[in-house]
């Protein structure tokens, strides 16, 4: 596992570095991958680094991450920067007058902002490709080179790389799930309401959901802190944290499909059986709203396809349409001729399984692959753009529904795959329960990643 926050820290606390040297790395990093940021925000990470390290140096950092670099999907406001959504078409926009409300609270907190990372063009792929800004690719595994995973893909690399060992994202039908799982990475996707969407541009309103990739579950827990502005508990609290009696539910049936590669369902069932040995009870059973959101995905349709064209008609219906990646705009465009009726079905739909998944699941975890595959290649996504739309929607497929369903979930690495590429585990609860799942997410990690 990479460095995380927490640790990051304890050097800032054992005078071991300082914000400002880790700072000078992140920026050469950043430099080595251009195609992850957007921009730089070498200015201000500058000041933020250096009243950090004076706080450090007093002893008296403003929270448990103070002076630790954070990067954000370029979807949220900077002050001062553009906000472009990965399309060239708004490179020229005005730059966001004040930052977001979640950059204002890390802020606060005394991180340091060091730039905006690229994405999907406006957040509209789960595969990361960006033909204006270059799409980032991981290094770090060997062999010939993947999809990096989206939308967040430049997050994803960033923290991948070791730039940043947080990077913010959004999720809508899996965008920070899909990367975290790429890269080999923890990915949390809170609930929608958990935090403020303020300065934050959308992509579907009834899906839309923040989060952050990162290399730890204890990282995301005190970032989650923070961003819920709660300056008093925000040290880690492992208090009552067990495995024995943690109920998990696994569906048979959705592991048992073929589009599941073998790997990704041999390291799931081994991390169970850990888990299972460790005290846990894990429960094989249909989980009906669940296998009911795929199926009404698959036969009705995507909400998000309708509510990103209703946001994005006007754009579609200017001259500024020829600037957008073609990929992009002709799924945009698929929805166009989207009923009303069908769109209320869906609206309908998600209410009522986003009420039964919660009685299903009656007090236990869902555990589903968080994608069916490992990343596949770059090369024939860009050439192919059949092969892409397949991918895609495959990639997607088992995020999706806990999207339509509002549901908390967190991807934790579970070994590898595919020409040695890391597979991932998907622990999710019914929505609002974002605390509990954080601290089962936790609790499980370290038997996931096969250290215990």
């Amino acid at each position: 596992m990479l460095a995380d926050a927490h640790s990051l820290a304890q050097r800032f606390a054992d005078g071991t570095t300082d914000p400002v040297e880790v700072l000078e790395e992140a920026i050469r990093g950043a430099e080595r991958i251009p195609a992850a940021f957007i921009i730089l925000c070498k200015d201000r990470a500058l000041r933020e680094a250096v009243a950090a390290k004076a706080r450090w140096q007093a002893g008296q950092p403003l929270s448990p991450f103070d002076g630790v670099p954070v990067a954000w999907k370029d979807l949220y406001d900077l002050a001062g920067c553009v906000t472009t959504a990965g399309a060239k078409v708004r490179l020229h926009d005005r730059p966001a007058p004040r930052d977001c409300s979640l950059a204002t609270l890390i802020s606060r907190a005394g991180m340091v902002n060091i730039g905006k990372t690229n994405l999907s063009e406006l957040a509209y792929s789960g595969l990361g490709l960006n033909p204006h800004f270059g799409t980032p690719t991981n290094i770090s595994f060997a062999g010939e080179v993947r999809a990096p995973g989206g939308s967040s893909s430049g997050s994803a690399i960033a923290v991948a790389q070791g730039v940043a060992p947080i990077g913010m994202s959004t999720d809508t039908a899996g965008s920070i799930r899909v990367p975290a799982a790429f890269n080999g990475l923890v990915g949390y996707r809170s609930s929608a309401k958990r935090y403020s969407f303020d300065g934050v541009t959308p992509l579907a309103s009834s899906l839309d959901s923040l989060g952050p990739i990162t290399n730890s579950v204890r990282d995301a827990i005190v970032l989650d802190n923070l961003l819920l502005g709660n300056q008093e508990g925000m040290s880690l609290d492992t208090t009552g944290l067990a495995i024995a009696g943690l109920k998990l539910c696994v569906d048979a049936d959705l592991l048992s499909d073929s589009r599941i590669q073998p790997e990704v369902r041999a390291n799931l069932l081994a991390a169970l059986e850990r888990l299972a040995s460790a005290g846990a009870v894990v429960e094989q059973k249909k989980v009906k709203a669940f296998q009911e959101a795929l199926d009404v995905i698959e036969q009705i349709g995507w909400l998000g396809s309708a509510e990103a064209f209703a946001l994005y008609q006007e754009l579609l219906d200017s001259p500024d349409a020829e600037q957008l990646d073609p990929r992009v705009r002709r799924r945009l465009e698929a929805a166009r001729a989207y009923p009303a009726s069908k769109q209320v079905r869906l609206y309908q739909a998600a209410a009522a399984l986003k009420a039964q998944i919660a009685r299903e699941l009656d007090g236990a975890f869902l555990v589903t692959p968080t994608v069916g595959h490992v990343a596949p290649l770059l090369a024939p996504l860009e050439e192919d753009v059949n092969l892409f739309v397949a991918t895609n929607l495959a990639t997607l497929r088992l995020t999706m529904p806990g999207s339509m369903l509002d549901m908390p979930s967190v991807a934790l690495p579970s070994g590898t795959g595919e020409a040695g590429l890391p597979t991932s585990l998907l622990l999710s609860s019914f929505s609002g329960n974002d605390e509990e799942l954080l601290r089962a997410a936790l609790a499980i990690e370290p038997y996931v990643r096969g250290e215990k």
